[in-house]
């Protein structure tokens, strides 16, 4: 499996594609919640395993802050195979690359153990966004 940071539009069609399967019809979030008025302000990246797109995310910078936003993964693809791991390696890199320093994130509380595997910090009481319950999350690089 390999990342990739978004270049072309079909790659950005894959992880649109992904996003809606894990967002719209997953977890019923309204597609106009899903894709908003933030898509042309993002780095977007996406997982392929071969060919295929199995995962997703954006990153945008706010007040020198980078945002992590949309990570998700096909279901086939969550269990021990390190595929969240893998889009959240790539975001924290290209961050990096951006001369970012701290990063934030609101996590549905369902995987918040994964961010904090990752070294991210919890700093929010728990919030609704789209009826799901999340986090905020930080962390530094």
């Amino acid at each position: 499996m390999h990342v990739q940071l978004v270049e072309k539009e079909q790659e950005l069609q894959d992880a649109y594609t992904v996003r809606k399967i894990v967002f719209v019809e997953e977890q019923l979030v309204p597609l106009e919640e899903e894709i908003d008025e933030y898509e042309n302000d993002a780095a977007h990246f996406v997982l392929y395993d071969h060919d295929e797109a199995v995962g997703a995310g954006r990153f945008r910078i706010l007040d020198n802050v980078g945002k992590v936003e949309r990570i998700c993964v096909l279901p086939s693809h969550r269990t021990a195979k390190g595929a969240g791991r893998l889009i959240m390696s790539a975001i924290e890199d290209y961050a990096k690359e951006q001369n970012v320093t701290s990063l934030k994130l609101n996590a549905q509380t369902h995987a918040e153990g994964f961010y904090s595997k990752l070294g991210y910090q919890t700093v929010s009481d728990i919030f609704m966004d789209a009826g799901i319950p999340h986090v905020t999350m930080t962390k530094t690089i």
